[in-house]
């Protein structure tokens, strides 16, 4: 029982490592909360996924409200998948990796940006160009950090 414990707790922190050190933003509900990235494109808002609509995509799940939006994605994941992966832009700016608000979004220059809050979302909009320049730098030594 012990060492059932033991490999038990060894696989649970595994678990959370990679978790935290992924360059994906990822809850128990998939890639971004669960939230369908092909949606805040052709809806304008966000989306829950769909169990049916599944695709593994660096080494997470993401779901999708339609068939025809799994397909769009699996085509070109690097289209619609958010920008630092799906952490918040703006904490990126700031070299760090923060949670997301799936309501917090937008889309510029055909790209998809979430944000922490909305309240952080309204800071980004005040210089979103300047915060994307800043956080494009930080992006690739941050992606493989911890959080």
């Amino acid at each position: 029982m012990k060492h059932q414990l033991i490999v038990l707790t060894c696989i649970l922190l595994a678990h959370l490592v990679s978790a935290q050190a992924s360059e994906v933003f990822a809850t128990e509900d998939g890639a971004i909360r669960g939230y369908d990235p092909v949606a805040y494109f052709t809806d304008s808002k966000p989306i829950k996924g769909k169990p049916e609509f599944k695709f593994e995509w660096l080494g997470k799940p993401w779901y999708f409200s339609s068939e025809k939006n799994l397909m769009v994605f699996k085509a070109s994941p690097e289209s619609f998948a958010p920008q630092y992966g799906g952490y918040c832009a703006w904490g990126m700016s700031r070299g760090y990796k923060a949670n997301t608000d799936a309501s917090a979004w937008t889309i510029i220059n055909g790209k998809l940006y979430l944000n922490y809050s909305r309240g952080v979302q309204e800071e980004w909009s005040k210089q979103p160009q300047y915060y994307i320049q800043v956080a494009d730098k930080n992006w690739p030594t941050v992606k493989s950090k911890e959080k």
